[in-house]
């Protein structure tokens, strides 16, 4: 086995799927076949008792909320699990009455009477039906996602304030401004019963999760909507036994849909908020749980799983069986979502969707398969005939309470800080301010307006910026490029002197056709009065040169784009691609601190000139070039057999590489380094995995980093066993003789020593290889993410897709904890004088994640990898500097 390599399975091949015990999701695996028999676990009788006990509280009270018969909340709450779960595409996810409609069902239910509002619903089914055949159940979620969030945050702030005014013992109004208007009077005449029963549950709500030790992990096995209510009902009978209680009226007197009356662009718009707002729901919610479901799992072997704790919405984990994650259908799932609908419309139930609260809780508690979801349809439908006594003690303010809470929720400030991240706070804060003032259906619109304004306002604005460097002209264009910068483009690139030297920093993602032509005319004229352009990146990095350079092609660091340099005359040159027939390809990023003006250090080829040849795989370790900037190879060749030669053979070219290009260009620099001895600002710990390549994704070069490499990026802890002490001397080294200001534990993508680790154990009964004595050293790591005790490590506001990227991560923070155990890193901490980084490196994407500072200096917040980007600053000198 290789020692950071994952294994590559083969998709077509049921042997090579992971076992199951290993750990291993596949988040992107289609969904089982349909039909089959269908088999009800133990795991899932559990998971469904604990999501009925959830469910009932909540759909009484969203039945409350929208001023609708309490009895339709428990048919559309039965219905959801039996019809949507039976038939829908998301086996876990769990379907009941829809708090995101709370507010839409409210407002119909006023205008038009509740057998009107049955029959939008029939509406709103067989439209989301016809649209789930379509198959655009997948082009709903090209929305933005700020208009989304913004949307369900809107009604989640509506919700709120109704429900308010349960709590103070009134009526809400007609509108969420209303609610806000009548607020102040509310509070004037409010009676005590109603808001004390009202925060008790709210207490209990907030309080539950976060009960510590052996008895808080006892009672979070029960949700904490039910010991709210259940507690709530209790002091309500003893204290107050005159307050508002829950009425379920006779079954003989239930109302059915009736034919609609009213205007009929009114009512088509009525179903089609209905639908659009119950299908985002429930299309949001079941990526939610393909994503927590491809989550790792917190269980560990055991004869049945235990039943989940925590709030609605709460975070809090449970035990869980380690199962393939499945991709969810999304079409099959709205038209799922469709006929639920279209069935609880007919037999007078509320709107359907699927619920995040209710699934996340199916999940955590240990759910297997669709028997949960439909298992807990089938108790509410027998609790409405057998519970109706015991169901008419709840007050009316718990269950406002409960319903507020989900609303309040429905306002997620992870997903402010995203849209702020992403510069989208506008659109976000138009659509809650619309849903709110207008509606759905116009807020939904204002969002959508507002987030063509600014996109189209980013379009456009373009700064150009000419700065005169002494002979050599440096033009600046920050952002897009398209079509409406090209006159004030072509007139500052107009106004240079023709024939001069110009370099063009391009710090945009976009350049459409016309703007391409202008800047092409632009460099060909200018090439041809003799002057010399060359483009770069934000941070100095060529993007294109000259057609001239297309003919030397080897440089000094371009071994690790897999080219090869040999004196072959035969060899013909790769062709030139780029901005156009007089560019080539793009370049690495100019070492930190290189002069920007001297972007080009080609020569002409001549006779002397090796041609290029390619080989697919690279020979020597790249690094940064400290006395010229660095060009990289072009695209790399085939991994044909043919092209491969014996390693020997490619380790010897690659040294007569270095010597020929790069040693002359490095030596001053090395014999200063020799003469003076290393001072290394860094100690990096990472992977010895042969595709992580630190000189390159750090822009550092010779003197700047003291790497220690081993399987998994390991620390172990200093009271380990011994024979792992080659770490520790490499710590106590770099930390009190180098003097390193800071040390980087350095994890990645795809690591096989993690999958290792997540995979069958070594039977104990045979004596453990090497590998499994090293590895022993991450199993702290396992066992952090599989604690209830620590967060869960994210990335760059997303969380890990599946349990591999999980433990990378995971593994990173846990080596921190142990290198904070070594007595010379806790001194020079304590002193100030050291700083810890965390750090991930995504192999596919070429892209960096830094642990935030908090989480990297040992405190108790959440684990987060943020993503660097091209402008920030790069190398261990600048990362130092910066803070990060």
């Amino acid at each position: 086995m290789s020692a950071c390599v994952p294994t590559r399975h083969n998709r077509t091949s049921r042997s090579s799927r992971p076992p199951r015990a290993s750990g291993v999701k596949r988040p992107h695996s289609p969904p089982p076949p349909r039909g089959g028999r269908f088999r009800i676990a133990g795991a899932d009788l559990s998971a469904s008792i604990t999501v009925f006990l959830l469910a009932v509280p909540m759909s009484l009270g969203l039945a409350v909320a929208m001023d609708a018969p309490l009895e339709a909340g428990l048919i559309s709450a039965a219905i959801g699990g039996i019809v949507a779960g039976l038939l829908g595409g998301t086996p876990l996810q769990v379907s009941g009455p829809s708090a995101g409609l709370t507010v839409v069902t409210a407002e119909l239910i006023q205008v038009y009477g509740w057998r009107t509002t049955c029959a939008i619903t029939i509406g709103a089914g067989l439209l989301q039906i016809l649209l789930g055949s379509l198959r655009a159940a997948r082009s709903a979620l090209a929305v933005s996602p700020a208009i989304v969030h913004g949307t369900l945050a809107g009604i989640g702030v509506a919700i709120a304030l109704a429900q308010l005014h349960i709590v103070l013992g009134g009526s809400p109004q007609s509108s969420a401004v209303a609610n806000t208007l009548a607020l102040p009077d509310q509070l004037g005449r409010v009676s005590p019963a109603a808001p004390l029963i009202g925060v008790l549950t709210i207490a209990i709500l907030v309080l539950w999760p976060q009960i510590p030790g052996r008895i808080g992990s006892g009672v979070r096995r029960i949700p904490a909507a039910l010991a709210a209510v259940v507690t709530a009902t209790a002091v309500a009978a003893i204290a107050t036994p005159g307050i508002a209680r829950v009425d379920l009226p006779s079954w003989r007197s239930h109302a059915l849909p009736e034919m609609p009356h009213g205007p009929v662009l009114a009512l088509a718009t009525a179903v089609f908020t209905v639908m659009l707002v119950a299908s985002l729901e429930s299309l949001l919610a079941a990526v939610a749980v393909d994503k927590l479901s491809a989550a790792p799992s917190h269980s560990t072997p055991a004869p049945a799983p235990t039943t989940p704790s925590g709030s609605p919405g709460s975070a809090d984990s449970t035990t869980a069986p380690t199962l393939p994650a499945r991709r969810s259908d999304l079409d099959r799932e709205l038209r799922a979502q469709g006929i639920a609908n279209t069935l609880s419309g007919l037999v007078g139930g509320l709107a359907v969707s699927g619920g995040a609260v209710r699934s996340s809780a199916n999940v955590r508690a240990g759910a297997t398969g669709r028997a949960s979801t439909v298992l807990h349809g089938v108790w509410v439908l027998l609790a409405t005939g057998l519970l109706v006594t015991v169901l008419e003690w709840i007050p009316l303010a718990a269950l406002a309470a409960l319903v507020m809470m989900v609303g309040i929720k429905m306002v997620s400030f992870a997903h402010i800080r995203n849209v702020h991240k992403h510069r989208e706070v506008l659109v976000y804060g138009a659509t809650i301010t619309g849903v709110i003032l207008f509606g759905v259906l116009k807020g939904v619109a204002i969002g959508i307006a507002v987030a063509v304004a600014v996109a189209l306002h980013r379009l456009a604005r373009t700064r150009i910026t000419v700065t005169d460097q002494g002979g050599q002209h440096l033009v600046v264009v920050r952002g897009q490029l398209t079509f409406l910068a090209v006159p004030r483009l072509s007139r500052t690139l107009g106004q240079l002197p023709q024939g001069g030297n110009v370099v063009v920093e391009l710090d945009g993602f976009f350049m459409d056709h016309a703007a391409y032509e202008a800047i092409q005319d632009w460099s060909t004229a200018q090439t041809a009065h003799g002057g010399r352009v060359v483009f770069t990146g934000r941070s100095g990095g060529r993007i294109a040169e000259p057609s001239s350079a297309t003919h030397s092609c080897c440089r000094p660091w371009t071994p690790w784009r897999n080219h090869h340099c040999h004196d072959e005359p035969g060899s013909a040159p790769e062709a030139g691609h780029g901005l156009g027939g007089h560019f080539i390809g793009p370049s690495a990023e100019a070492h930190p601190g290189t002069d920007r003006t001297n972007t080009s250090h080609d020569t002409p080829r001549n006779a002397s000139t090796p041609a290029c040849t390619l080989d697919p795989r690279p020979t020597a370790a790249p690094g940064p070039d400290p006395t010229a900037h660095r060009s990289p190879g072009r695209t790399a060749g085939p991994h044909s057999a043919a092209g491969r030669r014996p390693g020997g053979n490619r380790l010897i070219s690659g040294l007569s590489s270095f010597q020929r290009n790069t040693a002359p260009l490095v030596r001053d620099e090395l014999a200063r380094l020799a003469a003076e001895g290393q001072r290394p600002s860094q100690l990096f710990i990472t992977c010895a995995d042969s595709r992580l390549v630190t000189s390159m994704i750090t822009a550092s070069g010779p003197g700047d980093l003291f790497t220690v490499r081993n399987i998994g990026n390991l620390v172990p802890l200093p009271n380990a066993e011994s024979g792992d002490d080659s770490v520790g001397a490499a710590i106590e080294y770099a930390v009190d003789v180098l003097k390193v200001e800071s040390i980087t534990v350095c994890g990645h993508s795809g690591c096989g020593a993690m999958q290792a680790l997540l995979g069958t154990r070594p039977d104990p009964g045979t004596p453990p290889t090497s590998l499994w004595r090293w590895l022993r050293h991450g199993l702290p790591s396992l066992e952090r993410m599989a604690s209830r005790h620590h967060a869960w490590a994210r990335i760059s506001g997303r969380l890990p897709t599946d349990a591999l990227e999980q433990l990378c991560l995971t593994n990173v923070v846990q080596q921190l904890d142990h290198l904070r155990a070594h007595e010379s890193v806790a001194r020079r901490l304590a002193e100030g004088t050291l700083r810890l980084h965390g750090m991930y490196f995504h192999v596919g994407e070429a892209q960096a994640y830094l642990l935030t500072e908090g989480a990297s200096s040992g405190l108790e917040l959440d684990e987060v990898f943020d993503r660097v980007g091209p402008g920030e600053p790069s190398g261990p000198g600048e990362l130092e500097r910066s803070g990060v």
